[in-house]
């Protein structure tokens, strides 16, 4: 197969690439099914153009164009290395396992690639070799699991834990046999030459193409733990695929976060020292305890007057917690950490082992100190609770951050002059992606929509109930079960109800086992197993000897879901075919980070809130109609989006959908919907 060339004449990677994409190209006669859309081609000519030049591009590519070839072609042909950044670990696996080898096989290219990610997805070998049974208490299934991970752990070659897939489910044994940043030896490690965090490093840097993820990049960059901080001054184009998750995940990652749970876990780990050669240095029994009770007395501060999770936090203590006795259980817990670190330091030169014990004791005392310092003006900062005391403190946005990162002149070595790709199905309501430019703080940047090439005013339809219960009244739920308990027995199951709440979710799901009891059609709800393996049992529930179940009754199920499932679903064909989302998915108003800011726009309402639920609004939409010949229809149970001002901004982030006026006319479509997939599978069993 003849490979094609890389460009190496100045602004001749334009021209490369319309060669690979040309009706006669490499990717046409070596990819099966191939066809080359109009939007990606022009979506693939900017993502060149931007990285022969540098500078920035923000594109919004709609379902269906194929955004991904439309920057891995130019980044592949550019021949200088590439970073990218995906939302999460399955995409990230998906391009570098799927998309990439796909794509390099087609064009005939020779490129190495790497994946990267954070510490806690590989092997630590000197960990899993000072895991001990007894010390830790684990349970016969987990000693199982561990002896066959310790087999694996001999014959793995990358030490990423997720081949290992029995690990998954035990989150106790990932964080034994893992490191972080606060328990790594580093260059003092025994088996530092056995390091698969080190190898991974190492082959992202002999990589053209090295991709990572959201996660990793934000955590890395500021603190400087992973190897991304290293990348980058070696890069001359950094994407980021799935960008709308930016500005949320680096919230997260630039600020801070400390638990009662990592408390009680050092204090776990400083027991242990008591049934093995330390035992007799310390009182480790002792320090424990103390810092178990201090951990779970400042816990019992947060028993406060409200049911809410979140407490802003604006004032020397959290709401609802006198100062002078969060004071008192916060020194207190110092003072057992300031303890166990005298401890573990004083003996550390003539045992080497507590080097992680001191680090981890360091690491806690810094953070909590952090917490003590009054919070920065840009900043917000609340208390959480739960099984546990969580505190929080985020940037209320990362635009400022990113505006260095980006800027000609950056602070950060090596990292100027580049090339920045954003890209996403949905980056905004508006041709200027104001949303995401705001969020993501971008300057002197361009912009590129690229609409979806399906044909949504014949593929899809929208019905908005103009009867019934509004959001706020207690029966709604109820009246969304009825809905969706209807709907589903004409198509036979094939749907999906999107919540905004985990409690609607559990309320409708119950309601819906109910209401569809002796239908034959089953409840699926988020939880019940990983996202992964519900959507599997989803689709299966509606197919039949690999063809869609011709059943339109009997069988198929409803998936109730909510959070995560609002993106990164893709369920092509017919067996999703109604999606309901129960109400519009505004901010929660009772939310810290949200009420800040909040107070930090002059018109909160239609700066944020309205942004904020178009995009999440279109995210959720986005689930219904995945492929050209994909049929189907969106409930949105909220009379608001019909009847108020401001409903006429959050249509139009939508596709443009036909609009069914009324229940009998939303019955008849479903019927309809029913009919064409019967009459597709008679013709197929007549064709057979």
């Amino acid at each position: 197969m003849a490979s094609l060339e890389r460009p190496t004449n100045p602004g001749s990677l334009v021209a490369a690439v319309l060669s690979a994409f040309a009706p006669n190209g490499p990717l046409a006669r070596n990819i099966e099914g191939f066809s080359a859309r109009s939007g990606q081609i022009a979506m693939a000519q900017a993502v060149a153009k931007v990285m022969e030049e540098g500078g920035v591009l923000a594109v919004e590519a709609g379902t269906g164009v194929g955004k991904t070839l439309a920057y891995l072609i130019p980044a592949l042909l550019i021949g200088e290395k590439v970073l990218i950044s995906t939302a999460t670990k399955n995409l990230q696996e998906q391009l570098y396992l799927r998309d990439l080898p796909l794509v390099l096989a087609a064009l005939g290219l020779h490129v190495s690639a790497a994946l990267l990610k954070g510490r806690s997805s590989y092997l630590c070998a000197q960990r899993l070799s000072l895991v001990n049974l007894s010390e830790h208490g684990l349970s016969l299934q987990e000693q199982e699991v561990l002896q066959g991970f310790r087999i694996w752990a001999h014959q793995t070659v990358h030490g990423d834990i997720t081949e290992f897939g029995d690990l998954e489910a035990q989150p106790k044994l990932i964080q034994l046999v893992t490191s972080s940043r606060e328990n790594c030896l580093g260059g003092t490690c025994p088996q530092i030459h056995n390091c698969h965090i080190a190898k991974a490093r190492q082959r992202a840097m002999q990589s053209d193409v090295v991709v990572v993820n959201h996660h990793l990049f934000f955590a890395d960059v500021n603190v400087r733990a992973s190897g991304v901080a290293e990348l980058l001054p070696t890069v001359r184009t950094v994407i980021f695929d799935e960008a709308h998750r930016l500005s949320d995940v680096g919230v997260q990652f630039l600020g801070r976060r400390w638990t009662t749970g990592q408390a009680l876990s050092l204090s776990q780990h400083l027991a242990g020292h008591s049934g093995g050669p330390l035992r007799a240095m310390a009182d480790w029994l002792g320090l424990a305890a103390d810092l178990m009770h201090a951990a779970k007395s400042l816990h019992g501060l947060g028993a406060m007057p409200t049911n809410d999770s979140r407490h802003p936090w604006t004032g020397a203590a959290p709401y609802g917690i006198a100062p002078h006795l969060w004071e008192e259980n916060l020194q207190g817990l110092l003072g057992a950490l300031a303890r166990a670190l005298h401890t573990c330091t004083d003996l550390e030169q003539a045992w080497p082992a507590l080097k992680e014990s001191m680090q981890r004791c360091q690491a806690m005392i810094e953070s909590l100190q952090a917490f003590h310092l009054p919070v920065a003006a840009d900043h917000v900062r609340w208390v959480e609770l739960g099984s546990g005391l969580s505190l929080h403190e985020a940037p209320l946005t990362i635009a400022p951050f990113m505006r260095l990162l980006l800027a000609p002149n950056a602070d950060l070595p090596g990292i100027s002059s580049k090339s920045w790709i954003f890209t996403s199905a949905t980056l905004g309501s508006d041709a200027q992606l104001s949303w995401f430019v705001r969020n993501c703080g971008l300057l002197a940047h361009q912009v590129l929509q690229v609409p979806s090439p399906f044909n949504y005013e014949q593929q899809a339809a929208l019905y908005i109930p103009n009867e019934g219960p509004l959001p706020s009244d207690p029966g709604h739920s109820a009246s969304v079960v009825a809905l969706v308990a209807r709907g589903a027995r004409v198509l036979g199951g094939r749907t999906m109800v999107l919540t905004t709440t985990l409690r609607a979710m559990h309320a409708i799901a119950q309601g819906l086992e109910a209401g569809l009891a002796g239908s034959g059609i089953a409840v699926l709800v988020q939880g019940q197993t990983s996202k992964q393996l519900l959507i599997q049992r989803y689709v299966r529930s509606h197919c039949a000897h690999g063809e869609f179940s011709t059943s339109d009754v009997e069988g198929g199920s409803v998936l109730v879901a909510s959070a995560s499932f609002w993106e990164g679903v893709d369920i092509p064909g017919d067996a999703l075919q109604l999606l309901v989302i129960d109400k519009l998915p505004f901010p929660p108003p009772d939310d810290p980070l949200v009420q800040a800011r909040a107070l930090a726009c002059e018109k909160p309402f239609t700066e944020l809130f309205l942004p904020d639920t178009a995009l999440a609004l279109k995210q959720g939409a986005g689930r219904l109609i995945r492929g050209e010949q994909d049929r189907g229809v969106l409930v949105v149970c909220d009379g608001r989006l019909a009847a108020k001002g401001y409903g006429k901004r959050l249509l139009a982030a939508l596709p443009s959908m036909r609009r069914l006026p009324d229940e009998s006319q939303w019955l008849a479509e479903l019927a309809g919907l029913a009919d064409v997939r019967r009459e597709h599978a008679c013709g197929s069993s007549s064709g057979g």
